[in-house]
């Protein structure tokens, strides 16, 4: 399993204008073959902090998201909406064990 973590960074005054494309990024990414979790949460203490969380089948999964018109789409949105500020970083991980 392949875990994506990490934030982006949207200006406060824009969050309602991102909403939209945020939404339309998480359902397609969601249906996706191999997409296990894909999700965006506000931070409650610094307004404009995006924490993104994914986890992926495997690799062959990844490579075929990032292939997709929608992650296209988003990307082309960030200048419009003023996202910026990403730090992701992809982990490996193993299936893990229900606490």
């Amino acid at each position: 399993m392949l875990l994506i973590i990490g934030t982006i960074r949207v200006p406060p005054e824009r969050l309602a204008d991102a909403r939209p494309a945020m939404e339309r990024m998480i359902s397609a990414s969601r249906a996706e073959p191999g997409c296990l979790a894909y999700s965006y949460a506000q931070d409650v203490l610094d307004p404009g902090l995006i924490h993104v969380s994914e986890a992926w089948r495997d690799r062959a999964a990844l490579d075929a998201h990032f292939k997709s018109g929608h992650i296209a789409e988003w990307r082309a949105s960030w200048v419009e909406l003023g996202i910026g500020d990403r730090k992701l970083t992809l982990y490996e991980a193993g299936e893990g064990t229900p606490t």
